[in-house]
């Protein structure tokens, strides 16, 4: 159905994002930062990134820089999940590369429906 990164340092919200997917019926991977976030989405391939801003150390923007320069990952599309949605975020994390970002904490009904749309707009027939 369709293989997700899941980049965040959160215990708690990790949790909350597997069992979103797997009860959605995605397949998901997890990094709890940066650098093995970039690891792992250079051995694989994902229909799709949910990446927290907020990481310890190396940044989610930091790491969607890095991402958009590795050719075979770089248009795999990048949701920024953000637990400080300000006035002009979305603006910034649009301009930096990402598909669009979700708030935290999380809408249920938001979530979905954002990664169901991602993922229809990429499947490939």
């Amino acid at each position: 159905m369709g293989n997700i990164l899941v980049v965040e340092d959160s215990p708690v919200i990790m949790e909350l994002i597997r069992f979103l997917l797997t009860t959605s019926g995605y397949e998901s991977k997890e990094a709890r930062d940066g650098f093995e976030a970039l690891r792992i989405a250079k051995e694989n391939r994902f229909d799709l990134i949910l990446l927290d801003i907020q990481l310890p150390g190396f940044d989610g923007l930091e790491v969607l820089k890095e991402i958009k320069k590795i050719p075979e990952i770089q248009r795999t599309p990048v949701i920024a999940l953000t637990a400080h949605a300000m006035q002009g975020d979305e603006d910034r994390f649009l301009k930096a590369g990402c598909s669009g970002y979700i708030s935290k904490p999380i809408d249920i009904g938001k979530f979905k429906s954002i990664l169901d749309s991602c993922m229809n707009r990429n499947q490939v027939f």
